[in-house]
């Protein structure tokens, strides 16, 4: 029945085998991209998505290959019928693309989750006892925050690579009592897109007896992951960056710690064998495969969709990928440049590797006004906000680690201040002409203002009409 699914969906183009002037390299297909939006100023647009980073558009690609599964949906690793075993194959070997996809160990175990989120708090909830766990503070909340029956130590954030894996290893050299430990760091920065040294904190980590995981929430739909060349122990990352859609997750790495914990959820699908005791009591015999930790009839859909999205990748090519990217970044970082009034927040440095995501603020703007404007006026959809990161944007806007700050709007009237940024994101599916309308619309807002007049309304700033 495999057979009949890769029939039944469109054939797609053969990786790229030669390089490409990424200038002339066409974006990958998305859903959305001839959506139009209206303008306030009049008539309409097509819609340019630059908000990446909070969930890419969905490949067309996985959208096709999802819609030709979609008749034969089924329950999976429950049925003896046709439509579930046959999604029990293609549940199952989606994992095994997602391993292939992440370069991950003969050993290592692929966990379906619903997020970068939800695979952190998995993690967190099967620490051995006494783990001691280490993030740095320019973490997203995801992987900042679940550790809350761990003893945490939280880490500066260093302004240079080296720092950082200085950092790491004053902080593992220093720690009492030398017991199991866990480091968590991002592969790419969610606010300055920003490449970390993972490769180097994880041989620090390991160095001084600690494991790492790797957030790659933002570096997976950019660039290639080898859970072997980078040496980490687990990996998360979420299908909704990765472009596809659905909600789902993976956790991926090592089993043992997640073999000894409990299941992260107690029921069906998590439990090999459940039998009545004598004393009225139930005993429960859990499985030791991933299914331990994916208790509940499991998103098909979702899992497949990523496995998808993780084919397209690898067939496009991360080569040509990253080479289209980075011309899309230089586009956007040399038109920034040009705006004085334009500040980029970086913590390594202009010359400091990163993927398609960049933040700033603009003198003068309140930032929630500033994106208003771009979407109402330029059909332009940025993000702004502290982005779920917020004592790294309160570390880079150079304020008080206290001060008030939402991940959304802030409670500002336009042109008021805000502690807040913008970010504009893009990837494998942006044309150069969404990029280019971007930073003409900086340039135009900056110089003549907005063409329109707005208001505050529940913490958002909106067209007034």
């Amino acid at each position: 029945m495999s057979a009949s699914l890769n029939t039944a969906a469109p054939a797609v183009a053969a990786a790229v085998t030669t390089a490409v002037d990424p200038a002339c390299a066409e974006p990958l297909a998305v859903l959305g991209r001839d959506v139009t939006v209206p303008l306030v100023t009049g008539g309409e647009v097509t819609y340019a998505a630059l908000d990446y980073a909070a969930s890419a558009p969905a490949l067309q690609r996985v959208w096709d290959d999802v819609a030709a599964y979609a008749p034969y949906y089924g329950s999976v690793h429950r049925g003896a019928g046709y439509l579930s075993q046959l999604s029990t194959d293609l549940f199952e070997q989606s994992r095994v693309t997602v391993a292939e996809f992440l370069d991950c160990r003969p050993t290592d175990q692929v966990v379906f989750t619903r997020s970068t989120t939800d695979s952190l708090n998995l993690l967190a909830a099967v620490l051995p006892a006494d783990c001691q766990v280490f993030v740095f503070e320019t973490e997203h909340h995801a992987s900042l925050l679940p550790w809350v029956d761990a003893q945490v130590t939280y880490l500066n954030a260093p302004r240079t690579p080296a720092e950082a894996v200085a950092t790491l290893e004053r902080a593992l050299t220093d720690r009492d009592p030398y017991g199991p430990a866990l480091v968590c760091v991002t592969g790419a920065s969610n606010v300055t897109g920003e490449l970390w040294p993972v490769k180097e904190l994880a041989a620090a980590a390991h160095a001084h007896g600690a494991r790492i995981v790797l957030d790659a929430a933002q570096l997976a739909p950019h660039h290639p992951v080898s859970v072997q060349e980078l040496d980490v122990d687990w990996v998360a990352f979420s299908g909704h960056k990765l472009y596809a859609p659905f909600g789902s997750g993976v956790l991926a790495g090592r089993a043992d710690w997640l073999q000894q914990a409990q299941p992260y959820l107690a029921g069906g699908g998590a439990s090999r064998k459940v039998a009545r005791r004598e004393d009225g009591g139930v005993d429960v015999e859990w499985h030791t495969t991933a299914a331990r930790h994916e208790a509940g009839s499991p998103n098909v859909i979702g899992v497949y969709s990523i496995a998808s999205a993780c084919k397209a990748l690898t067939e496009a090519g991360f080569e040509n990928l990253v080479a289209r990217e980075q011309h899309l970044v230089a586009k956007v970082r040399s038109g920034l440049a040009e705006v004085p009034a334009v500040r980029i927040l970086s913590l390594f440095g202009d010359d400091a590797p990163r993927v398609g995501v960049i933040s700033f603020v603009v003198d003068g703007w309140n930032s929630s006004h500033f994106a208003a404007a771009l979407s109402a006026e330029y059909g332009i959809g940025v993000r702004d906000g502290l982005f779920c990161a917020h004592p790294l944007v309160r570390t880079l806007l150079g304020s008080e680690p206290q001060a008030q700050g939402e991940c959304g709007a802030p409670e500002a009237a336009p042109g008021e201040r805000s502690l807040n940024a913008i970010r504009v994101s893009f990837g494998a599916g942006t044309p150069d002409e969404h990029v280019e309308r971007f930073v003409r619309a900086v340039k135009e807002l900056v110089t003549d203002g907005a063409k329109w007049q707005y208001r505050t309304e529940e913490g958002r700033c909106v067209p007034a009409v």
